[in-house]
């Protein structure tokens, strides 16, 4: 089996996890860059993430546009995972997805959705907050062109996610391992900081320190020669608790 074969395989797996795990229903998406043209990406077609198999993936331009005749409808938000592939060399997989733990974070700016426990330090120090209507008026929510998708991809910046007002969020990695246990634990400690604020009193997140012992190196996530869809020599494996 070639390095695309199994990618694809394991994208396949990546859905159905975040199906399993309620991050994702009948709407949300996974994709990973292509292991062979850093300019394309692998993505399924419309279906429901559940239903998701091999014969379903795609493969995209960084337009977002499929790439030779393929005709099968596509995902309307496929622009994020593009604009997010353009903008960040460094990412080799994307999520969006619509987990409602998330949502209420989008929408109220008195807490800050940041890392509480030690399963959520991978979605990093900060999350910000993007919301479409600040460039572009009233609309759907939905990302569905470049134009939305690169502003969505700025506010990203260079953190892991992003929260999207009203909307859902969009998570970034280095790798399609890294990119779903990140994607899974979002709406984890989203519910834990949503408890934590009514139970009164102060908040306690995850230090620099913390995160950086949880995430590095050096740090309980061990990391094994490269797989397909990780970046560089090394790749994240699950943690060691």
């Amino acid at each position: 089996m070639s390095n695309l074969d199994t990618l694809i395989q394991d994208l396949v797996i990546a859905n159905r996890i975040l199906a399993k795990e309620d991050v994702v229903d009948a709407y949300g998406h996974v994709s990973v860059r292509h292991p062979e043209n850093p300019n394309r990406f692998l993505i399924a077609r419309s279906v429901s993430p559940e239903l998701v198999g091999a014969d379903d993936i795609v493969e995209l331009g960084l337009d977002g546009q499929p790439v030779g005749d393929d005709k099968r409808a596509l995902y309307l938000e496929r622009f994020i995972h593009a604009a997010i592939f353009e903008a960040r060399p460094d990412v080799m997989a994307v999520v969006h997805a619509h987990a409602e733990d998330t949502l209420a974070f989008g929408v109220a700016g008195a807490t800050k959705l940041r890392p509480v426990v030690h399963s959520g330090a991978f979605i990093g120090p900060e999350v910000p907050v993007w919301d479409i209507a600040d460039n572009f008026g009233d609309t759907n929510l939905l990302v569905t062109d470049m134009a939305q998708g690169r502003d969505l991809a700025k506010c990203l910046g260079g953190n892991n996610v992003a929260l999207m007002r009203g909307h859902g969020f969009a998570a970034a990695s280095r790798s399609l391992i890294e990119v779903v246990r990140m994607s899974v634990y979002l709406p984890r400690n989203a519910r834990v900081l949503m408890r934590a604020n009514q139970l009164g009193g102060e908040t306690k997140y995850l230090s620099a320190g913390e995160i950086e012992a949880l995430t590095g190196d050096t740090g309980p996530i061990r990391r094994r020669p490269g797989a397909p869809g990780n970046t560089g020599p090394t790749g994240p494996v699950a943690a060691i608790c």
